[in-house]
C-alpha cells in the first residue's frame, strides 16, 4: 500500500508542474478549461500536503520504535509504546484521506436519486415484499436527513405495489443508495397462503442519479405523450378527469407513467424528470460496456438481473451476495437501518477501484 501512494505521489508532483504551465497559458479565468485545471491543481495539492504529512508521521513512528527497542526504563517504554499507538492512529486516519483523494468521487454521487422498485416473481406476495422495500428505504432516508418524494405509484387491493417510483433529496443522496440496484429476494410465509409453506418472491430495485433539464435534453418531437384518468388503489379516488399521464421516448423507446398527481402539469413534470434518469442511464449503460469490452472483463454492476440480497425471515437473516456478508437481524434493518450493509458496500468499492489503480501504476 505505502509502495503505490508513493507511486501516486511522484506521478502527481509531475502532473502539477504540466498544469501550472497550462493555467498561465489561459488567459480567459471564466474557461470552463481553466476552472477544471484549478481544480485538479487543488486536488493534487492537497495530496501532496497529506502525503508530506504521512512521510513525517512514518518517521516518527519509525524512530519511536527504535527508541522503544533500545529503552530500559518500564515508565519509557509504555511512553514509547503509547507515542507509537497513538502515531499509528494519525496515520490511518491520513491513509484514508490519501486513498479518497486517489478513488475521488463521480460528479454522480452528489446527486439526488430516482428509485423504481417493482415487484418481481411471487405475485401478491412479491407485491407486498415491494411495499416493504419501499417503507424500508423510506425510513434509512429519514435517518440520513433526506427528502422523499412519491412520483409514481401502483398499488394492490392488499397493500402492496406493483410498483413505485420515488424521488430521494440530499447530498450524497445517489452515493449512498446506488448499492441497492438489482434483485432482492425474500423467503417467508406469504399472508396469503393457508399451510404455512415458505415461499420465495422478488422484487426489483432500480437507482438512477436524478439528472437535470440542461444535462439531458429532451426535444418536443422526440416525445409522444398520452392522457388517461387515474384511480386509486383499489379503484379508490377515482380520478374523473385525464390527469394522468404516459410519456414515450420515441428514440429509445422507454416509457414512463406517472398517475399520482391531480395536475396533468406536475404529473408531466414528474415524468420527465423520471424519463431524463432513464435515457442518461441508458447512456451510461452503452459506455460502461463498452469499457467491459476493453478490459476484457465482466464487472458486477449492480444490474437488476443480479440477485444482490435474501431476506430470510424464518431465520431473520439477511445476506448480501456481492460481498457474502450474513447479518442475525433482519428486523432492524427492515425498520430502515441499513448503515452496516452501505458501509461494507462501500469498502467493497474502495478496494476494487485500489486493485484497479495498482494495475494501472504496475
Amino acid at each position: 500500500m505505502n509502495e503505490i501512494l508513493k507511486k501516486v505521489k511522484e506521478i502527481k508532483k509531475e502532473n502539477l508542474e504540466k498544469i501550472i504551465k497550462k493555467i498561465e497559458s489561459i488567459s480567459d479565468f471564466s474557461n470552463i478549461e481553466y476552472i477544471n485545471l484549478l481544480k485538479e491543481k487543488n486536488n493534487i495539492e492537497e495530496y501532496l500536503k497529506y502525503y508530506e504529512e504521512y512521510e513525517k508521521i512514518q518517521k516518527d513512528i519509525n524512530d519511536a520504535k527504535e527508541l522503544l527497542e533500545i529503552e530500559k526504563d518500564p515508565k519509557m517504554q509504555q511512553f514509547y509504546q503509547e507515542e507509537i499507538t497513538n502515531l499509528s492512529q494519525k496515520i490511518e486516519k491520513i491513509e484514508h484521506e490519501l486513498w479518497n483523494l486517489i478513488i475521488g468521487q463521480s460528479e454522480e454521487d452528489n446527486k439526488n436519486v430516482i428509485v423504481e422498485i417493482r415487484a418481481g416473481t411471487g405475485g401478491e406476495e412479491a407485491a407486498l415484499f415491494a411495499a416493504d422495500l419501499f417503507r424500508m428505504y423510506s425510513k434509512f432516508a429519514d435517518k440520513m436527513k433526506f427528502r422523499t418524494e412519491i412520483l409514481n405509484t401502483n398499488y394492490t387491493d392488499l397493500g402492496g405495489v406493483k410498483e413505485i417510483v420515488f424521488l430521494i433529496s440530499g447530498k450524497n443522496a445517489y452515493k449512498t443508495f446506488k448499492y441497492e440496484s438489482g434483485t432482492h429476494r425474500v423467503q417467508r410465509v406469504p399472508i396469503t397462503e393457508a399451510s404455512g409453506r415458505i415461499h420465495t418472491s422478488t422484487a426489483t430495485v432500480i437507482v438512477l442519479p436524478e439528472m437535470e433539464e440542461k444535462e439531458v435534453i429532451i426535444k418536443d418531437d422526440e416525445i409522444e405523450m398520452e392522457t388517461f384518468k387515474a384511480g386509486g388503489p383499489g379503484g379508490q379516488n377515482v380520478n374523473k378527469n385525464e390527469c394522468a399521464i404516459r410519456v414515450r421516448h420515441i428514440p429509445t423507446g422507454i416509457v414512463v407513467t406517472c398517475a399520482d398527481e391531480r395536475s396533468l402539469h406536475q404529473n408531466k413534470m414528474k415524468a420527465l424528470k423520471i424519463l431524463r434518469a432513464k435515457i442518461a442511464q441508458m447512456e451510461r449503460e452503452k459506455q460502461e460496456e463498452e469499457l467491459r469490452k476493453q478490459r476484457k472483463q465482466q464487472v458486477k454492476t449492480g444490474d437488476r438481473s443480479e440477485k444482490i440480497r435474501t431476506y430470510n425471515f424464518p431465520q431473520n437473516r439477511i445476506t448480501d451476495h456481492r460481498i457474502n456478508l450474513t447479518l442475525q437481524n433482519l428486523e432492524s434493518i427492515l425498520e430502515g437501518n441499513l448503515e452496516e450493509i452501505i458501509s461494507e458496500l462501500q469498502k467493497m468499492e474502495i478496494l476494487e477501484k485500489i486493485e484497479e489503480i495498482k494495475q494501472t501504476i504496475s
